[in-house]
């Protein structure tokens, strides 16, 4: 009897600690509206055009959403996820910005066209096409 209760020990300890792996690991909840996510969407494309980024992405994407997250190095990044016209063809989106924590400038990060990362002058002429329409 004694050996059935160190078994079950041995088995329930494991399923613990990988459940509390998950719980502070796992996956999360999106966020998709918080101060960060506002200034982008408000943010002027070009710095010097009347049209928002959001107004930018809403008339030239479909089915689109701005999330945000923070990384393991405590930048705040703000995400566009969308299906947008690239080269004539519908494509998944992904292009992040990331935020100042005082909100006073951003940087434009990362775009993957269907999960594959672009290069830096892809990401700006699909910006610049954005800003045209």
């Amino acid at each position: 009897m004694q050996n059935v209760s160190k078994r079950t020990i041995l088995w329930i300890v494991p399923l613990i600690i990988i459940g509390i792996f998950w719980y502070f690991y796992g996956p999360q909840e999106e966020i998709t509206d918080n101060e960060y996510i506002s200034y982008i969407k408000e943010t002027k494309m070009n710095n010097s055009d009347s049209v928002t980024l959001d107004e930018a992405f809403t008339n030239y994407c479909e089915e689109g959403k701005w999330v945000y997250f923070q990384t393991q190095k405590n930048q705040h990044v703000v995400e566009y996820k969308g299906t947008c016209p690239v080269n004539g063809e519908k494509n998944e989106i992904n292009l992040q910005f990331v935020v100042e924590k005082d909100q006073s400038n951003y940087d434009t990060g990362v775009l993957l066209l269907n999960g594959v990362q672009q290069e830096a002058d892809q990401r700006d002429e699909f910006l610049q096409t954005v800003a045209k329409n």
